[in-house]
């Protein structure tokens, strides 16, 4: 898919890889339409890029995904482009896990992401392309102790994303999954349940720069393809 002019809408914008997607998106001549609840920051973020809109957005409220699309829209005419990254941790044994936050975690990261996608398929189906990337984890390949309720709302996306990429074969619609690996963002400081836990467990472990993912997730919309992962060959991926 042409990156250029395109008009490519980022949950999480407000830092890590989500601030790092919308500035390799507008760097390759993109529109960016940028959301996240620290209005602040996405606001700032626009200034600097320039052609882009910032659109206070609760991806777990069906009123701001609504907002959001619209907007979106009546700036731009389109949305070609969905980067669905805002999401959450969670790190507690199966045992001990509160069902609460449990159920929290799967409404961000596996509930939104869908609501996200039925707000934007309307419009990339009257183009006739579009393309949706959602963003996974590298935890989906292991069975680490106290990941769990994480790990299985990752994995519920990841089949998500396949079921629709079917689902919309034919259409000029594509969604693809990218798995990125331990990356330097904020994750671990807006954990749901056990940061104390998450930071031993990944204590002096190299961590990849968001713009690493960044570039994976532009180049996951270029070529369409399914998916595409950054965890080492030594923990079961392909980089």
């Amino acid at each position: 898919m042409q990156i250029q002019n395109s008009v490519v809408v980022v949950t999480g914008a407000s830092s890590g890889i989500g601030a790092a997607t919308a500035r390799a998106f507008a760097a390759a001549g993109a529109r960016v339409v940028l959301a996240a609840r620290r209005e602040e920051r996405i606001r700032a973020l626009a200034l600097e890029l320039g052609d882009a809109i910032a659109v206070r957005c609760d991806v777990t409220s069906q009123t701001d995904i609504s907002t959001l699309a619209t907007a979106a829209l009546d700036r731009f005419g389109r949305i070609d482009v969905l980067v669905n990254n805002a999401g959450q941790g969670l790190q507690a044994t199966v045992e001990q896990v509160s069902v609460s936050d449990f159920r929290d975690v799967l409404e961000l990261n596996l509930v939104a992401p869908l609501a996200m996608m039925q707000a934007v398929l309307p419009s990339m189906r009257a183009n006739g392309s579009g393309a949706v990337v959602n963003v996974s984890s590298g935890t989906t390949f292991a069975d680490v102790p106290g990941t769990g309720g994480y790990v299985a709302s990752k994995i519920a996306l990841e089949r998500l994303s396949a079921v629709a990429r079917n689902e919309l074969a034919g259409t000029g619609v594509t969604v693809s999954t990218v798995i990125p690996f331990a990356t330097e963002t904020e994750f671990l400081t807006s954990i749901k349940a056990g940061r104390s836990d998450a930071e031993a467990m990944t204590a002096g472990a190299s961590f990849d720069d968001p713009r690493v993912v960044a570039e994976a997730i532009v180049d996951l919309v270029r070529t369409g393809e399914a998916r595409k992962d950054l965890v080492p060959a030594a923990y079961g991926g392909t980089r």
